[in-house]
């Protein structure tokens, strides 16, 4: 069932596809009553057969278009079109009329690179406040990834799909058959694998993930499956994404740990105290309450890591209605109990900050080394001992020299999993390009045309020419056509505008005459006779007006000979 050119509502003509997703297809299209471009969702058909789904779909797209915020991606409309399948059926056809916004998805630009820490700063801050405007409105996303978060052509940032999300996941009818698109694994809050209810600090959770991904290049966790993914969004603790790239900075270390607690009692509570941090770390300060919380963040809450006697003595001082029944102990037990308790607190923190995440990943997980300047056969040998297949991908490059690894993929000191394949780029040199036939050409238009082809001008060698101008290139070395590498080097050979003038005295008129104008002088003889000696057979040349050597062009040479 082709959509393109379908008419929606009597108003929202459907243009080309731009996008496709687990749940919908998007076009772009155009509001024909108000003249605007849209972004048109549609959804796929074995989801619109639930009326259950259809219904729940429907509100969620009401309480969505009551959201009106910069960074959120607005909701126009929303409804049903009556159309026929492919075997002439009628059926309902949900659609959702959007803002459409020029730009890119987070997640291509994070495929081509971790961000730098600042700009990742200012995306996720973009995020939360879009997360801080909807949950102040009572709407949980449900489903935070790069894929939902649009960077427009001015920086700004988007974030779309706020109820979508919602509308899948209380179908249950629906749920059972679409597993695929209730969002992927890679940004699953612990609850939401574990099947528990959600609320808005799962979305920051889930922000955490993108915050970790865009500093590093990939997701804290990785598997074979989503329930791999999953089960280790439940059970094991990410790394620090300094591991990963040491450009991160330990403030944002700190930020990236606390959003990704297991326990959302213990992870940021609202977005705007993450964002607020998230300031605090991109100005290079560390978040100081956030210090002792580190070390609860897989060892349980604040409360549970108080002792019992703590614990009794907080009971005390916050409960007027108890009395004692037995003398108080010494101040120095008290002291001394409150002591050792500061002390025991102090070691696990000194204990959790200096652990070695490298120590705690799975055994069959190895760290990419760093092959730049290996050769092709240094760095397959060193990554076949480490379990990990390399392929070789050649490159051009400027600066390496040819047969050296330039760089790998995924890149140098990343974690990953046994039988990972390594793309291996090794540099063939720069690049080749033909030289230009210049020849002909005066040498500012052939230096122009050496430089247009990455080239660079070299020495100028004149040489005689009876016909080209002077100043005109007459050939290169290199010759045209030849490929060279891009920076070489190219030599002209121009022209002087002369020729070379022999001595013509003693031989006769004809022959002197005949030889300045042949081809290779293309001279003008012009016979003088000299009365004043007599003459001889075949009239000699006794002399001439200009001196053997270089002459211009086209130049007139008397020739003097006896006719007395």
């Amino acid at each position: 069932m082709n959509d393109e050119g379908r008419m929606l509502a009597g108003r929202y003509r459907v243009g080309a596809l731009i996008g496709r997703g687990g749940m919908a297809d998007v076009h772009v299209g155009t509001d024909t009553r108000l003249g605007r471009q849209v972004a048109i969702k549609l959804l796929k058909p074995q989801l619109a057969t639930d009326p259950s789904f259809r219904m729940r779909f429907r509100q969620e797209a009401q309480s969505a278009a009551r959201m009106a915020h910069p960074t959120i991606v607005r909701v126009f409309d929303a409804g049903e079109e009556t159309v026929l399948d492919r075997s002439g059926h009628e059926v309902q056809l949900p659609f959702i009329v959007m803002e459409y916004v020029e730009g890119r998805l987070l997640k291509d630009i994070i495929h081509e690179g971790p961000l730098e820490p600042l700009a990742a700063a200012r995306v996720i801050e973009g995020v939360l406040t879009a997360l801080e405007y909807s949950h102040r409105a009572g709407v949980v996303h449900r489903d935070i990834k790069p894929g939902n978060i649009m960077i427009t052509t001015t920086g700004q940032v988007k974030v779309m799909d706020f109820g979508i999300a919602r509308a899948v996941s209380d179908s249950a009818t629906t749920v059972a058959q679409t597993t695929a698109i209730l969002g992927t694994a890679s940004y699953f809050s612990p609850e939401q694998a574990k099947g528990e209810p959600v609320d808005a600090r799962t979305d920051l959770y889930s922000t955490g993930v993108v915050l970790f991904e865009m500093l590093t290049g990939r997701p804290p966790f990785r598997g074979d499956t989503p329930v791999a993914v999953a089960y280790q969004h439940v059970s094991e603790r990410p790394v620090k994404p300094s591991v990963i790239n040491p450009k991160v900075s330990p403030a944002l270390d700190v930020v990236v740990l606390h959003a990704l607690a297991k326990d959302r009692d213990i992870r940021y509570q609202t977005a705007a105290e993450f964002r607020a941090e998230v300031e605090e770390a991109a100005a290079g300060r560390v978040p100081v309450k956030r210090k002792v919380d580190e070390t609860a963040l897989f060892f349980g809450t604040d409360t549970g890591s108080l002792s019992t006697s703590e614990l009794a003595l907080r009971q005390l001082a916050e409960d007027d209605t108890m009395t004692r029944t037995q003398r108080r102990p010494p101040a120095i037990w008290i002291w001394s109990g409150i002591i050792a308790v500061v002390v025991i607190v102090v070691a696990v923190m000194y204990w959790a900050f200096n652990l070695q995440p490298a120590d705690d990943l799975p055994s069959n997980a190895r760290q990419v080394p760093s092959l730049a300047g290996a050769t092709w056969e240094e760095a397959a040998n060193e990554l076949q001992a480490l379990t990990l297949p390399a392929t070789r991908i050649d490159e051009t490059n400027d600066t390496v020299p040819a047969g050296e690894v330039i760089r790998t993929e995924p890149a140098e000191g990343e974690i990953v999993d046994t039988g990972t394949p390594i793309r291996v780029f090794i540099s063939t040199g720069r690049e080749a390009v033909a030289v230009p036939d210049v020849v002909n050409k005066t040498l500012e238009e052939a230096k122009a045309d050496l430089e247009g082809a990455g080239l660079v001008a070299g020495s100028e060698t004149r040489q005689n020419s009876p016909t080209v101008a002077a100043g005109t290139v007459l050939g290169t070395d290199p010759e045209a056509g030849a490929s060279v590498e891009t920076g070489s080097t190219v030599n002209f050979t121009i022209s002087s505008g002369n020729v070379t003038l022999p001595d013509l005295t003693g031989q006769s008129l004809q022959a002197a005459s005949s030889y300045l104008g042949s081809s290779t002088l293309q001279l003008t003889p012009v016979p003088v006779p000299d009365p004043g000696c007599p003459s001889q057979a075949g009239s000699p040349v006794v002399r001439q007006s200009l001196a053997p050597g270089d002459v211009p062009q086209k130049s007139e040479v008397e020739l003097v000979y006896c006719a007395g």
